[in-house]
């Protein structure tokens, strides 16, 4: 059972990938709600010690790409969503800081290293994208800020988990960086070709490398 739920997030994210190539939209309701509630079901049946918050985080996820599926029917599904992906976050940052050991070595010069091009991208964006946002100027930068903040507490684990544990989240936090950035992009600036695909896969990635990296820690 433990690994049929992986088996079934592998089959839901490729099915989701498959539906947004080919604008088959009966697939994406069913594959879509399945990608994050499959990693649920495998974190809850392999954790040796549930993290609650990290739970919460992974559920107002999947409420968030529950909701994100109605916006075409009306734009408030878009806030909706936005907001459960932000409280997700908010999640996301207080399980990292219960996800690692309470000793930790001085690495100051290389969490500046990594932290800085996080800062860089989270606010280059935001640059970029507030002349176009509208009346959703202050809910997008608000959730830029906590996305990017969500990224820097992973980045301020090093040292304070184990290796595999770190690298792991820290490029899965990453690439929920990206996926958000390549939708907000698409949304209010550019429109980008096969777009959908690229979310849905930078997204995939980010919630799988995520859980594994919680997983990983071993306290």
């Amino acid at each position: 059972m433990k690994e049929k739920s992986l088996l079934l997030f592998f089959l839901a994210a490729t099915v989701e990938i498959f539906s947004e190539l080919f604008a088959m939209h009966t697939l994406h309701l069913v594959a879509k709600p399945l990608i994050v509630l499959s990693l649920v079901i495998y974190y809850v049946m392999n954790a040796e010690r549930i993290t609650k918050t990290f739970v919460i985080a992974l559920i107002f996820c999947w409420m968030g790409d529950v909701l994100l599926m109605f916006e075409p029917a009306h734009p408030l599904f878009f806030i909706f969503g936005l907001s459960s992906f932000l409280i997700a976050h908010l999640f996301f940052i207080a399980a990292y800081r219960q996800l690692r050991f309470s000793q930790s070595t001085s690495v100051g010069p290389t969490i500046a290293r990594l932290s800085f091009p996080i800062i860089m991208a989270g606010s280059g964006l935001v640059v970029i994208l507030y002349p176009k946002l509208g009346e959703l100027q202050i809910p997008v930068m608000v959730y830029a800020l906590v996305i990017t903040l969500m990224v820097l507490q992973s980045v301020f684990r090093m040292r304070r988990t184990t290796p595999e544990s770190f690298w792991t989240l820290f490029f899965g936090a990453v690439s929920f960086l990206l996926s958000d950035s390549l939708l907000a992009i698409n949304k209010f600036y550019h429109t980008i070709p096969a777009s959908g695909v690229w979310v849905m896969a930078t997204y995939s990635a980010a919630v799988f490398l995520i859980v594994r990296g919680t997983l990983a820690h071993k306290p």
